[in-house]
């Protein structure tokens, strides 16, 4: 406890000091809402292989096996819940200290708790929602199960275009707004707070280091060690939720 007290005293007082926050999350948050990791032994990868979005386009075998993951939810992407981690920074998000919530995750559980929308900078999509690849429509995932268990082609009411999942797959280029406002946001706050990313994915990966060069002090808070730690005014090996919700108390 004495441990936890003092790494939540340490990240209040810069929090305190800081005056626009940027909170950058991996899946380090959210596996403990029970959402499985991607590339970690029992990750996401190591149980089936990622369907590139070159093949998704291409086949529709492919988009068949993209949808019944979709709808057996084997990838345990949606469905879970908030966890202390999210409420807290839904926490800090709200009080206006942090200007802007850039997720690696695709699990909607940063809005779910209760962050503003508009401050969610979503790099990788999003798995709870449909979006056509041709006009970019959204369509709910419900609404399109019936087709699916039909055998149909999941298309666009709209224009006829191939829906997918409103995540970016491999192969899929980055979201080209979403990448230009988390860079701006980036270079633009005084704190950058990474919660439970291993920074080793590009361009998102960068981030961190375009705000320390702009001149924010730097927290990289995730279990295990990463490659930016020595970029990091301060490094916290701990667990999320626990520690964001000391820290909250800290500051109270």
């Amino acid at each position: 406890m004495a441990s936890r007290m003092s790494n939540a005293e340490a990240l209040a007082t810069l929090l305190k000091k800081a005056t626009r926050v940027v909170v950058f999350t991996g899946a380090g948050i959210s596996t403990e809402s029970g959402i499985p990791d991607f590339r970690s032994p029992g990750g996401v990868w190591s149980k089936m292989k990622p369907i590139m979005f070159q093949d998704f386009v291409a086949s529709p075998g492919v988009r068949r096996e993209a949808w019944t993951r979709v709808f057996n939810k084997t990838a345990g992407w949606t469905g879970a819940q908030p966890n202390a981690g999210h409420h807290a920074v839904a926490t800090l998000a709200n009080a206006g200290k942090v200007s802007a919530i850039i997720t690696q995750n695709v699990d909607n559980l940063h809005q779910d708790s209760g962050a503003p929308h508009d401050k969610v900078i979503e790099l990788h999509g999003n798995a709870t929602y449909a979006k056509c690849l041709d006009c970019g429509q959204r369509h709910e995932l419900d609404v399109l199960e019936m087709p699916y268990s039909r055998g149909e082609e999941i298309v666009c009411d709209h224009c006829a275009g191939l829906l997918k999942t409103a995540t970016i797959s491999f192969g899929q280029a980055m979201p080209e707004a979403e990448m230009t406002r988390a860079t701006e946001e980036s270079r633009a706050c005084d704190l950058f707070l990474v919660l439970g990313s291993s920074l080793v994915v590009f361009p998102a990966a960068g981030l961190p280091i375009e705000a320390k060069h702009h001149g924010a002090k730097l927290v990289i808070v995730n279990r295990e060690s990463t490659d930016m730690d020595d970029y990091a005014d301060l490094v916290l090996n701990s667990e999320i939720g626990p520690l964001m919700s000391e820290t909250l108390r800290v500051m109270a």
